[in-house]
């Protein structure tokens, strides 16, 4: 029961960040959803297989830097250009 539950967190998450083409939040929002779906599958697998959690703990340290770099690129676009729309964003200017 909880492996469907997880799946259809994933794919929920998946299905929310491929439908969202307006904000740049959203987006990593739904990228977070996504990456802790990940997470608890993969502490599942491991509790379930008797490994140590060590591995999961290094997962969530990656977690939080990608997490921190794109709230870090989302406040410089917010002040370069004053909005969050992905469309405004273009790799030729930065």
């Amino acid at each position: 029961m909880l492996e469907y539950v997880i799946l259809f967190n994933l794919l929920s998450g998946t299905i929310v960040f491929c439908s969202t083409r307006k904000h740049l939040l959203l987006s990593l929002l739904s990228l977070e959803f996504i990456v802790l779906s990940g997470f608890l599958s993969l502490v599942l697998v491991m509790m379930i297989y008797g490994y140590e959690l060590y591995f999961s703990l290094m997962f969530l340290v990656f977690t939080v830097c990608e997490g921190a770099l794109g709230l870090s690129i989302l406040v410089s676009m917010v002040r370069s250009q004053g909005n969050d729309y992905l469309s405004s964003m273009s790799l030729l200017s930065w």
